[in-house]
């Protein structure tokens, strides 16, 4: 009776009609269920079904000859589940490997190498994984035997791996990992005759592949399958059978993943913190690192640096770096293990604390900051002080001093050639060769000089991380702070560090402090950095009455990274945030947010005469999206923003030029209000009140909207109050339905979204291969599938909430956002609730656990903004100096010192002629010294041809200059970047900005803070 207990309790775990099966064979007496002999295993028992399979009964997958007539399609789909069989194939072969070249013989020599109670550990649920892909391999060689005429795989990843029982045993594997991996690295020191185990099977392997390469195979295991997932669905075409499948195999292979991967990253993170906690020799520090408050968020191994006068390195020593959520210590490596160990599994180093310091007293020093610092409290360790009489007082030189100082004197001439010019021109005669135009043409190249100069300053900054620390006072009492430099392994490594240092202080506030909660931990605090962080409040709109109500709000991104490269990780993402509002319906405007400073400061009032209802963002077409077989036009009005108003109209402004001008009014006939506005392609979509959907098409080569080109597309009777667009079709919701606009021909489809007329579709948002919905009434939203227009999942947000107000009434959404990962929830109420959805491109379903934030609104959420800045692959090479004239792209590159950049289109410039950023004003033509004899002062070389400063004409390339203005907050308009498809930017910045009625923390005795129209922004850690 116990064993029939035990192979139940097993069978609930694994498949819904596991249970009835396993009934049926304990009646039968079948004798393929058997349990392990775990005589010498002191181990719990799981109640894992064994299966025995036989490869006589079922042999591996084979896929077949390819038959004819198949599309080019077919043909790559086939191709692709060849490389998932031989994958299979190969991993299942990497753990009967394992199990019959490692395992086995360690349980069976005699004399014993290892103790049985030694080798179960190292080898845990190696068993149990091969089962399960054992039990893979049999239902995908059934399924690759029938692929030609079913062309099905996606339901069986899902079968094979939605089951609990998967996840349990990855999770315990994965979990003892790093155990396993320290039980190899003690047992290869204590025991000769086991290292020589491990190196004679090394030896005689065809591959020679070490225990550890084998062992790591089950954690990248899934990354696997997601890739050849990816694949296959880029390759079937909508509405192929297996489309939908395929989507929610990657849906549940992700979630898999994620989960896996966050387990492995706190074991190894408990695992760092252990090593460095019995190294410690302070018992309060290392009681607190034992602590369940400590809390790891980046070590790394970095090579602290000591530079000579000359920039020459003087001492350099490996050190690991450990940042905490309230501290960062730094500790020397003392021990890696021998050389024949650490080839074989990784081996642990043993530290030496050499520093620690509270979080809040480290600061990161970056390029111009230097001098800010006294040197009566600033010790360098790891840099180098400067004598030189052109160094300001106290100024530490932290990096190499060369490059500083022939900045320096670069910078003394241009002042001395400003001043030459200015002589220049009180000459009474007219000289060819000495007069203002030449001068000014010696300011200029004067100026591209130190341009590359700082670009060169900041490729050596790229990996150079440096930190003040707080030391001990001085004989005196007063505090004393040194400085190390740490050169990273990449500019990556170096970016992340200061954007996890930025953002650990501001999870350290008191809105953080908690931030979040959640309803299935029973109110267990998030650790720092798992959430999006709370970062600033503000007012909008204060000098307006209590009935002004906030409508919409957009994200206006800059076009190119104009921060530094230090600065750009700390700071929010670039750009505009419009803000619109109204009264009544005479009345409304639109507030411009400047984001070019650590906070948003306003630098726009745009007034409307009508009650703004909706903004649309409109980037200018690319080449590609131009129907014009013509050459694209550059002088284009580039990006622009619509506003629709109450009156009926659509207002299109220009998005770079903080002046506002209305570049084109669209009116519709009947004078209905727009309600919604989206862009699609060349096309311009505007849901009006009386269920009406106006459609503009842009003129050609990229110019506005066509007012003479607008069509009606009826959708209902009902307002048209949201709008979607998706690749090649535009979503409209009506009541309770939703009508899908195709492309060009305006085709229409409709389906019911709700079964309640009542409920109309208020919000849509999509990510992957589904659309989230939420209705003007309830607390509900719907999952619903982009292809097949399936229902796929509801969720009730009231139940997450009640948590915190067990007598609250049910919520209502009222806006919705997809970010990161996340699904942002706005309520009537003022709550916001984050639920975890896949970034992928399968089936956005929810599966994580709810989060709310305990700094909510105190009135309806009114709108849910993202906001995002992207640094370019070109700013994380080591050695990227801008070798070009000055353009978009270029701009990218400038130091730190300069924190932002204009373009003036026409004849002047603003020059960056100190370090202070002051404007120098130039009215000079790039073209008035073409003609002079002789050969410029030019800021490049000779190896500059066609584009040096002899030929000027006023090209794309050199005709447009970026220099520093004296208000980073207002920008003039300037071209775009250059249009490369293949660029990928890799480092992204992305915040997340509410607005609606005041202020308030969720906190048992807190208070309302203010009832005023309030913005709140969240950060959320670089996505590197």
């Amino acid at each position: 009776m116990k064993k029939v207990h035990q192979l139940m309790r097993a069978a609930r775990s694994g498949t819904k009609d596991g249970l009835e099966k396993t009934r049926i064979a304990v009646m039968r007496r079948v004798s393929f269920l058997h349990r392990k002999d775990h005589s010498d295993d002191t181990e719990e028992d799981t109640g894992y079904l064994d299966v025995m399979v036989s490869e006589a009964k079922h042999p591996p997958a084979q896929l077949g000859p390819m038959p004819d007539g198949l599309s080019s399609q077919q043909i790559v789909r086939r191709h692709i589940l060849g490389s998932i069989v031989q994958s299979e194939r190969s991993y299942l072969d990497s753990l009967k490997r394992i199990l019959q070249e490692y395992q086995r013989p360690l349980m069976e020599a005699e004399p014993r190498i290892l103790s049985i109670k030694k080798i179960r550990p190292i080898f845990f649920r190696l068993w149990e994984i091969m089962q399960c892909h054992s039990m893979f391999q049999i239902a995908l060689a059934s399924r690759v035997a029938e692929w030609d005429t079913s062309e099905k795989i996606g339901d069986l990843f899902v079968a094979s791996f939605s089951k609990s029982m998967v996840l349990d045993v990855y999770s315990d594997y994965v979990n003892n990992f790093t155990n396993a991996m320290a039980l190899i690295k003690k047992a290869c020191m204590s025991k000769p005759a086991f290292l020589d185990f491990l190196k004679k099977k090394q030896a005689s392997s065809v591959d020679r592949i070490t225990l550890y390469g084998l062992m790591v195979k089950p954690i990248q295991r899934f990354p696997q399958f997601i890739l050849l997932l990816q694949d296959m669905l880029k390759n079937t075409p909508a509405g192929h059978v297996d489309r939908l499948p395929l989507q929610l195999a990657l849906t549940e292979l992700e979630t898999l993943a994620e989960k896996l991967n966050e387990q492995k990253r706190v074991a190894d993170q408990i695992t760092e913190t252990q090593q460095l906690a019995r190294c410690v020799t302070d018992r309060t520090l290392s009681k607190l690192l034992n602590s369940e408050q400590s809390s790891l968020i980046l070590c790394e191994t970095l090579i602290e640096t000591v530079y000579g006068e000359r920039g020459q390195v003087l001492k350099s020593k490996e050190r690991k770096v450990f940042l905490f959520g309230d501290m960062i210590i730094c500790a020397n490596i003392n021990v890696k293990g021998p050389p024949d160990i650490s080839s074989l599994v990784p081996v642990g180093p043993k530290y030496t604390m050499k520093w620690s310091a509270p979080l809040q007293q480290v600061q990161v020093v970056e390029v111009g900051q230097e001098g800010s610092q006294s040197k009566d409290s600033l010790y360098q360790l790891g840099a180098v002080k400067r004598s030189s009489g052109s160094s300001a007082a106290g100024s530490i030189i932290l990096g190499p001093p060369r490059l500083y100082q022939e900045l320096q004197e670069l910078q003394h001439d241009l002042t001395v050639v400003e001043q030459v010019t200015l002589l220049v021109g009180t000459l009474q005669g007219t000289y060819q060769n000495l007069n203002t135009a030449v001068a000014q043409d010696w300011c200029l190249a004067l100026q591209r000089l130190i341009r590359i100069k700082e670009d060169q300053i900041q490729s050596a900054n790229k990996c150079r991380l440096r930190l003040q620390v707080p030391g001990r006072p001085d004989k005196s009492g007063r505090p004393v702070s040194f400085t190390v430099v740490f050169n990273t392994p990449s500019p990556l490594s170096k970016i992340s560090w200061v954007n996890r240092l930025h953002l650990a202080k501001i999870a350290l506030r008191e809105e953080n402090a908690p931030g979040w909660l959640s309803a299935e931990d029973n109110g267990k605090i998030k650790a720092s950095l798992c959430c999006p962080l709370f970062v600033y409040r503000m007012p909008v709109f204060p000098s307006k009455a209590q009935e002004w109500k906030l409508e919409a709000a957009l994200h206006n991104p800059v076009q190119c990274a104009l921060l530094g490269f230090s600065a750009a990780s700390t700071s929010l993402p670039q750009g505009y945030l419009w803000v619109a509002s109204g009264g009544d319906s005479t009345q409304g405007q639109v507030d411009i947010f400047s984001l070019n400073r650590p906070t948003p400061r306003p630098v726009k009032t745009v007034l409307m005469g009508a009650r703004v209802l909706c903004l649309e963002y409109v980037p200018e077409p690319s080449p590609s999206e131009d129907n014009e077989t013509g050459p694209y036009d550059p002088t284009g009005v580039g990006n622009t923003i619509c506003v629709g108003l109450d009156d009926g109209s659509i207002q299109v402004y220009g998005s770079m030029d903080t002046a506002a001008h209305c570049l084109l009014t669209l009116r519709n006939p009947e004078g209905c209000p727009v309600l919604c506005l989206k862009h699609s392609g060349n096309f311009l979509f505007a849901g009006l009140r009386d269920g009406t959907l106006m459609v503009y098409e842009r003129h050609h080569r990229g110019e506005l909207w066509n007012p003479d080109s607008c069509r009606k597309v009826t959708v209902g009777s009902d307002p048209v109050r949201a709008l979607l667009a998706l690749e090649d079709s535009v979503w409209a919701s009506c009541a309770n339905t939703v009508t899908v606009i195709q492309g060009s021909s305006l085709s229409t489809q409709r389906f019911e979204v709700h079964q309640d007329p009542m409920m109309s579709v208020a919000q849509m948002v999509r990510a992957g291969g589904g659309v989230w919905m939420a209705f003007s009434e309830g607390s509900s939203i719907r999952l619903f599938h982009t292809e097949t227009l399936e229902h796929l999942q509801e969720i009730n947000i009231s139940t997450p909430a009640s948590f915190h107000n067990p007598n609250q009434k049910s919520l209502r959404v009222t806006s919705l956002l997809i970010c990161q990962g996340l699904l942002w929830v706005g309520t009537a109420q003022g709550i916001i609730i984050t639920l975890p959805v896949p970034k992928l491109e399968g089936i956005p379903k929810i599966t994580g656990k709810v989060m709310m934030s305990l700094n909510s609104h105190c009135g309806p959420v009114d709108f849910l903004v993202a906001i995002s800045s992207t640094l370019s692959p070109n700013l994380l090479k080591r050695d990227s100096v801008v070798e070009g004239p000055d353009s978009a792209c270029g701009a990218e590159e400038r130091s730190d010192s300069s924190q932002e950049s204009l373009q003036q289109p026409c004849v002047s410039a603003h020059i960056d002629g100190k370090a202070k950023g002051r404007g120098l004003l130039l009215q000079y033509r790039l073209r008035s010294t073409s003609g002079l004899p002789g050969r410029p002062l030019t800021a490049r070389g000779d190896e500059a041809s066609d584009s040096s400063l002899e030929s000027l004409e006023h090209i794309m390339e050199d005709g447009s200059i970026y220099e520093l203005s004296d208000d980073p907050d207002m920008w003039v308009k300037g071209r775009p970047c250059e249009r490369d498809g293949a660029r990928r930017d890799r480092v992204t910045s992305v915040g997340v900005i509410s607005g609606g009625k005041g202020f308030r923390r969720l906190r048992e005795g807190s208070q309302v803070v203010t009832t005023e129209n309030t913005l709140m922004i969240w950060q959320l850690p670089l996505a590197v």
